[in-house]
């Protein structure tokens, strides 16, 4: 992890299938496509390694969300590009939802004052 003026941010557990869903929402990408615009648009704050981006990529194969085509990229070079399936758009949904959900309920602890106001320790 950088610890320079801006250090990314940790993923927390469960926004990685979001991310990659909304990186593909567009057009199809590889997966160094993916990552890279993960990086482009956080402005570097949040990236994602290779030992969980293609695991994670194969997971929502499996369960139907994106499919792979091989295609070349930018450099000439083989690669697999994936796209999102009309069931991988529904998920795309539900987790922004959910995701749009954890964020309010995240601002109302973050924003809640006490009822009381505290006393001050003597």
């Amino acid at each position: 992890m950088d610890h320079g003026p801006n250090p990314r941010l940790d993923l927390m557990q469960g926004t990685l299938d979001l991310l990659i869903l909304k990186a593909l929402a567009w057009e199809p990408r590889h997966g160094y496509g993916i990552a890279r615009w993960l990086e482009e648009t956080t402005d570097d704050a949040l990236g994602v390694e290779e030992g969980s981006l293609y695991p994670a990529l194969h997971r929502m194969a499996e369960r139907g969300w994106v499919k792979a085509e091989w295609g070349r990229s930018e450099n000439n070079r083989r690669a697999k590009y994936y796209s999102l399936t009309v069931e991988g758009r529904r998920q795309l949904g539900v987790e922004m939802s959910n995701w749009l959900r954890f964020v309010e309920a995240m601002g109302k602890v973050l924003e809640a004052r006490p009822a009381v106001p505290l006393v001050a320790e003597r």
